[in-house]
């Protein structure tokens, strides 16, 4: 019993310490200051790895990570709690659609109500627009061809304003609404049942099957490579955000840590924390667009974003709520089919697995793994 308490605040304090000192990764940092003079990045890193507490703390850290996932691996600590927390996520499947479209609805509702486009960092007043798409998609009217409209509407302005790739999360989300549809409960699924019961007047009609049927049905297809498609987006946005907003923008990274004081959190150089937290944002970034450990790297990003709201009270929340959410729906269908959490199932097995219920019912989002 006392090996399995001291297993749990083990965990409990590992996490702890790790969304502490990496607290500011999920901060975008022209959300928060204006800009600011500073070394180069060749510069940053130099004061760095010139500081051997720095080097000793980073090389500690990756340590630490690498051990813990080998005595996962190896020793399947906490399988039974695995399994179960598994068998939860798979219960949720079913409201993966209404937590990606509400995930999707409600910023762009926000932007276009606060007067910028998708990104506060793009100052474009596009308000109707974007509120109206933000409400299809909210209540799951026409939400296919919403979304893609969306879609191609944020591909279209990045070509002409590039700072919306700080809020490239909005391509998963939009093309996850795409795939997956508006699901449970949404406008579209009431008016299918109005219009095929019978002698509805609005089944005479129905305006909204006609324009979405086809494309419904060469969509649908594609709905099990959700995990996959929201993988490749969170990941990449968690590399651009840490590479770009951290290690080659220091300046602006460094008048975060000082308007924030948190040398005063966690005591270590200014310069130690911009590169700490650009390195843990980018390493997220990779786990989880490599499938690896997947539901833990989503519980770790959770941290990263509640330490940050928190921690930056000027941080707009509005702004973050897409990957809030992206990263919800991710915790529920895990990896999926095409993941290195996939691979290592196969190959060693992960915790729990000998306690896996039956596969998800036909129809639901596909997904496995940690």
């Amino acid at each position: 019993m006392y090996t399995r308490i001291a297993r749990a605040v083990g965990t409990l304090l590992g996490a702890a310490v790790l969304t502490q000192w990496v607290g500011t990764a999920a901060a975008h940092v022209d959300y928060v200051v204006d800009g600011g003079e500073g070394p180069s990045t060749g510069e940053l890193l130099a004061a760095v790895a010139s500081d051997p507490v720095a080097i000793a703390a980073m090389a500690g850290g990756a340590l630490i990570v690498a051990v813990a996932a080998a005595v996962y691996l190896s020793a399947k600590p906490l399988a039974a709690d695995v399994a179960a927390f598994r068998h939860a996520m798979d219960e949720y499947r079913h409201l993966v659609p209404w937590l990606v479209r509400i995930s999707v609805g409600f910023p762009l509702v926000g932007a276009g109500f606060a007067g910028y486009l998708f990104s506060p960092a793009v100052d474009v007043q596009l308000r109707i627009p974007q509120v109206v798409l933000g409400f299809l998609i909210l209540f799951g009217l026409a939400t296919r061809v919403a979304a893609l409209v969306g879609l191609l509407a944020y591909l279209g302005a990045l070509v002409r304003y590039p700072d919306l790739l700080l809020a490239l999360e909005f391509v998963p989300g939009l093309l996850a609404v795409a795939l997956i549809g508006p699901g449970s409960p949404s406008a579209d699924e009431v008016l299918a049942r109005v219009a095929s019961a019978e002698g509805t007047v609005y089944g005479g009609i129905d305006p909204v099957t006609d324009l979405t049927g086809v494309l419904n049905d060469r969509l649908a297809r594609y709905e099990p490579h959700l995990p996959t498609v929201l993988r490749a987006g969170l990941g990449a946005s968690f590399l651009y955000l840490g590479i770009t907003q951290k290690l080659l923008e220091p300046g602006p990274a460094l008048a975060v840590v000082a308007k924030y004081h948190l040398t005063s959190v966690v005591p270590v150089s200014p310069e130690l924390w911009v590169v700490g937290a650009g390195l843990a944002e980018a390493a997220v970034g990779v786990v989880i667009l490599l499938g690896l450990f997947t539901r833990a790297s989503c519980l770790v990003a959770f941290g990263l974003f509640a330490t940050t709201l928190f921690g930056l009270p000027d941080d707009p929340v509005v702004a973050h709520l897409a990957l809030f959410g992206l990263v919800s729906a991710l915790l529920i269908t895990g990896s999926g089919p095409l993941s290195v959490d996939r691979l290592v199932a196969e190959r060693v097995g992960t915790a729990g697995d000998e306690k896996r219920h039956e596969p998800p019912a036909e129809g639901s989002p596909a997904g496995t793994g940690d």
